[in-house]
This record gives C-alpha cells, structure tokens and sequence, in this order.
C-alpha cells in the first residue's frame, strides 16, 4: 500500500487516497485514532461507477462512521475509473441496458455476465486491501462490510472471516448461483431494500435475504427508488455496526 494524498477534513476526519498494487482507493480514520488507541474497520462498498463519481456519497458515509467511531475504506472495483478498461465487463453491461431500454426481462445470462466475473476479480482484491489496511496501527478491527454489489458482500461474508458484520444494500442484480452462498452465510446481517428501486428484482431480493442463514438478520425495506434511501437509515446501519464491532 502506498499513500498518494492526505487531508484533514473540516470535522476532523483524515482522508488518505492510496493505491494497493495499481488499484486506487481511499482510507478516512477518525481524529480519535492511533497507534494506541486502534479503531474498527468498516468496508464501504459501492455500485461499479467509478470512485469520482462515488466520491460524495461515500465520504458522507466516511464522514457519519467517523463520528460513531470507526474508520472506512473503500477500493476502485475492476475496469472503473482510471483501472484498465475490461472489455468483457462494459459488453455485459451494455447488454444490460440494451435490455432495459427495450422493456425486456434482464436474461439470466447477462445477470452471470455481469456479475459474477467482478465478484471473481473484486473479492481478492478486497482481501489484500484488508491485509494492508489492519497492518497499520491505527486501525485494530474488527472488521464490517457496508454497501453493495450486494453480491460481492454476500461473496465476502462467506470467505473472509475478518467481516464480522455486514450491512447490504439490495439494489443490484443476483445471479442464481449466489443463493447457494448466501446459505453459507451466518454473520449478523442488516439489510437495505428500496421497495420501488427500478433497477432493482424485489422478489429477489427477498428470495436472497431467507435464504441468508444468519441467526440475527434484519430487512429494513422502505418506500421510494434507488437513491431514496432515507437518511434515517444512515444512523440505523450505524447503530448496528456499534453493537457488532465496538
């Protein structure tokens, strides 16, 4: 891991960019953490548009963990942003769209397509961020996942035995084979779900979430599109990742 920026922002919290072999991401920490005072570590997933693009969602995230206390860090996923274009990945996407403009059902095939290569390539990607991220001494763990591809989470949690916690978000499409592993999976679980995400199968969503096997699993499921996430919400994951990692 090699530090390319660092800032202090105005509440506090420091802001380092980095990059992990070529793969660019951002690590904010609270004030209150050091060598001696280490701070749990939350995973800030995000849907494949780019780190710019994410940037001011995920830094009001970064910015609402810091005051509970954790610090966040979040990887550029594969072929986004300044990353090696992945020509496979952007045909399954624009056959994504293509599917979706002409008012059709989105195919299993292009669901697969889509979806499970990056979650082949994103995972190991963020186990090695993990690696160098609790090398450093400010941070102590435990370790949670927040956000989406919700598939890549679902992948995490059933591999990576750090993430002790996570909070998904049900806004993107499931390939089939992914209900196998959620099976797998038995950490505590919060789960976001927009009743009326146009881009989003509600029904599987919901499939995915019973067949979770965590022993505590919550579903909170409210009215509006993809970006109406109440901000409510925003101090709900918070409260859950304080029981689970504090």
């Amino acid at each position: 891991m090699r530090f390319t920026s660092a800032r202090r922002l105005d509440d506090g919290v420091f802001e380092r960019e980095f990059t992990l072999a070529e793969i660019p991401g951002i690590l904010w920490t609270p004030a209150s953490a050091s060598a001696s005072a280490p701070v749990p570590l939350i995973l800030l997933g995000h849907p494949p548009l780019g780190l710019r693009k994410m940037y001011p969602r995920l830094v009001a995230r970064a910015r609402h963990c810091a005051a509970e206390g954790f610090a966040t860090a979040t990887i550029e996923l594969p072929g986004r942003g300044d990353r090696p274009r992945w020509p496979a990945a952007e045909q399954a996407g624009a056959d994504l769209r293509r599917a979706l403009e002409a008012g059709e059902a989105v195919s299993d095939e292009i669901i697969d397509a889509l979806i499970l290569p990056l979650v082949d390539k994103a995972v190991p990607e963020w186990q090695a961020a993990l690696d160098a991220l609790l090398s450093l001494p400010e941070i102590g763990g435990p370790v949670g996942y927040s956000g989406g591809v919700i598939s890549i989470g679902v992948r995490l949690a059933v591999v990576e035995p750090r993430i002790v916690a996570a909070a998904l978000f049900a806004g993107s499409f499931v390939p089939r084979a992914m209900f196998e592993e959620a099976r797998q999976v038995t950490i505590p679980l919060h789960v976001l779900l927009q009743w009326d995400d146009e881009g989003n199968d509600r029904q599987a969503a919901l499939d995915l979430f019973d067949a979770f096997s965590s022993k505590e699993k919550s579903l909170h499921a409210n009215m509006g599109g993809h970006t109406g996430v109440p901000q409510f919400e925003g101090d709900a994951v918070a409260q859950f990742f304080t029981r689970h990692l504090k």
